[in-house]
């Protein structure tokens, strides 16, 4: 099975972003021109990316459309986009703007059947599910409301609804450069049928390797390549190997 490495290119208030635990004001990262970041990855190698409207998650408002159009006018990549996607009319404007994939995660919690709709009229393999997990359970809200649900229990609803992968976030570890656990991670692989990319706090090469050897269909590096604490170029070499 192939294994994708994506880039985060995170928009918050026009620019690239990196925040800890997605908590506003904890950027660690904060870049001008999220366009030039973007192509900083594709001058390194990688043939996808990973783009979330952080104004849109915890918004509700896509301020940063047209840097997110830019970006997918100009590189010739897969792209998958999530964040505010509250509606079926939200996110079918993104995927007829060119996105490659759309990531479902309040909304898709809301109202399930959205997934479903979206699967029967693009494919399931663009319709992504984001399960965001802080402290065993699934949260909402750009990452302001817990569920009393976990991953495997909403990761098997939505294979069954028709959603073509899911995006496994693990809060706890996101944005704090101290490795990963990737037992969550195995035990959502074992349980689904469909891709699970993983995010949160893949920060060395090995992290990488081990989602890689746990059946992950990808992960999503943000912080670490952004801070130098992981050589992307070394990664995809290494995931090459």
């Amino acid at each position: 099975m192939s294994f994708d490495l994506f880039p985060a290119v995170d928009l918050r208030g026009g620019r690239c972003v990196q925040l800890v635990g997605g908590v506003p004001g904890s950027e660690v990262v904060s870049l001008d021109d999220p366009l030039a970041q973007a192509v900083r990855w594709v001058e390194m190698g990688t043939r996808v990316l990973h783009i979330i409207d952080l104004d849109g998650a915890i918004q509700g408002v896509r301020i940063n459309g047209p840097i997110l159009q830019e970006i997918v006018e100009t590189l010739d990549l897969f792209v998958q986009v999530g964040g505010g996607i509250r509606t079926r009319e939200d996110a079918e404007l993104l995927l007829d703007l060119g996105v490659d994939r759309v990531i479902l995660g309040t909304a898709a919690l809301a109202r399930p059947e959205m997934v479903t709709e979206l699967a029967a009229d693009f494919g399931s393999e663009r319709v992504m599910v984001a399960l965001d997990v802080r402290r065993g359970k699934v949260t909402t809200e750009g990452w302001q409301r817990d569920l009393e649900k976990g991953a495997i229990e909403l990761g098997l609803l939505f294979q069954e609804k028709g959603a073509g992968s899911i995006l496994f976030t693990n809060i706890d570890t996101e944005g704090q450069l101290r490795g990963i656990d990737p037992e969550p991670t195995r035990r959502l692989v074992s349980t689904v049928e469909i891709p699970v990319v993983a995010a949160g706090g893949v920060s060395t090469v090995e992290d990488v390797l081990v989602l890689r050897d746990a059946g992950a269909a990808g992960a999503v590096v943000g912080t670490a390549i952004y801070t130098g604490k992981l050589d992307f170029k070394k990664a995809l070499s290494a995931l090459r190997a």
